[in-house]
């Protein structure tokens, strides 16, 4: 079976580019864990897929790259930052590609390319290098056409060795006749509802579980409020700050004499500026994000107490065109607009929760509309479970977009 692994992972002898300038020229000398675990299945590995700078952004619009496009239209994007992974399994390329998700990064281009997205849980996946950050928001799995092949990359990638903080969850097989308590909204956590068509989607997909049997109840508990935006992203913003410190030794392990400024993209250099800022006036900066993070955990495993299941939609608007934030406009411009548009998917990587992306409607123009559900911690048994159902009460496997390989 053949795979493909984002350029954001470790593949021994592959370019390894992260989507940048500054690593155009560099070559894997490792594998990572999720790629061990793809080897250890079997599955062949025939080449890495398009991500945008450092998987930054919700665009895979780099300037190293160049634009991933939508199988469903070419003039719209694929999401981020496992754009091309979206591109190449929604066009028939392959049947799933290997995927990664720091604060939405499987399930944004699942969403956008019709396509079952697994954030799984803090913890849950096997690993062979330090976590970036801390706490660990980012999390390596897929992006598939089906839950079943979602369910089973799960179960190769599952960490069960002495180390394993949860009980694997092995293979799910199939749905349950467990009738489950869902909570939905299509509010952000800041009170700004959802574009009309994301939220008649999200709207469609609460009926669709009622109507299996399910108790769904609307809800105005957003569990994160407005102070998530900046203490995630004083953690997102310290990554690119170590890079751009670091461009130029960067360079010179790979025998190049480089700068931050001619290697590095408008968004890197404002995200890294807003960390230097942030620092400034707060020496303990990261700490108290992780310590805020923690609260948000707390805060998730209150929520879900009494309720299985949050619905929300994936993102706020519809899939956009390709340029409406691309890598060459300036960090102002797209810092509110990207955050805008990612609002509902990042605080599942700063509490660990597993969510997953459902492409059960469209909007009017066709383009994929995903649906998210997330659960407790540790409970990607009642995602799938429920992902199972749903695929085929409203099912998709027949949904190909006109530029696939079921329409050549």
């Amino acid at each position: 079976v053949p795979y493909l692994i984002k350029d954001l992972s470790e593949l021994d002898g592959a370019p390894l580019t992260f989507g940048s300038k500054l690593f155009a020229d560099n070559v894997a000398t490792r594998d990572n864990g999720s790629v061990v675990k793809a080897k250890q299945a079997g599955l062949v590995i025939i080449g890495k897929t398009n991500t945008p700078e450092f998987g930054f952004v919700a665009t895979t619009e780099s300037q190293l790259l160049g634009a991933a496009r939508n199988p469903y239209n070419a003039a719209y994007h694929t999401g981020g930052s496992s754009g091309g992974a979206g591109a190449a399994v929604a066009s028939g390329m392959v049947a799933f590609a290997h995927a990664s998700d720091g604060g939405g990064s499987i399930r944004i281009p699942a969403s956008i390319n019709g396509l079952v997205g697994l954030k799984p849980s803090r913890g849950r996946l096997f690993v062979n290098s330090p976590a970036l950050t801390d706490p660990e928001i980012a999390v390596r799995l897929a992006v598939t056409r089906s839950v079943r092949d979602t369910a089973q990359i799960l179960n190769v990638s599952e960490n069960r060795g002495s180390g394993a903080t949860l009980e694997p969850v092995g293979f799910i097989p199939g749905p349950s006749s467990r009738r489950l308590k869902i909570a939905f909204s299509t509010k952000t956590y800041d009170g700004r509802d959802a574009d009309p068509e994301v939220k008649r989607a999200t709207e469609q997909a609460a009926a669709l579980c009622a109507a299996l049997g399910h108790e769904v109840a609307e809800t105005d508990n957003l569990v994160v409020d407005g102070r998530f935006l900046d203490r995630f992203m004083d953690i997102w913003s310290s990554m690119a700050y170590e890079l751009v410190e670091n461009a130029r030794l960067i360079g010179l392990t790979q025998m190049r004499w480089v700068s931050a400024e001619d290697m590095l993209e408008p968004f890197t250099h404002g995200l890294a500026d807003l960390y230097k800022k942030r620092r400034a006036e707060n020496n303990n900066l990261l700490a108290d994000a992780a310590a805020y993070c923690d609260e948000v955990a707390a805060d998730y495993a209150a929520f879900f107490e009494d309720t299985d299941i949050l619905l929300t939609p994936t993102l706020r608007k519809p899939p956009l065109l390709i340029g409406e934030q691309a890598s060459d406009k300036s960090f102002e411009a797209l810092y509110e607009a990207t955050l805008d548009y990612v609002t509902y998917t990042p605080q599942y990587n700063a509490a660990g929760n597993p969510a997953i992306s459902l492409p059960l409607f469209t909007a009017s123009n066709g383009l994929p509309i995903g649906s998210q559900f997330a659960a407790k911690y540790g409970a990607e048994n009642t995602l799938l479970h429920l992902a199972y159902e749903l695929e085929e009460a409203q099912p998709w496997g027949a949904r190909w977009p006109d530029v696939s390989a079921m329409r050549l």
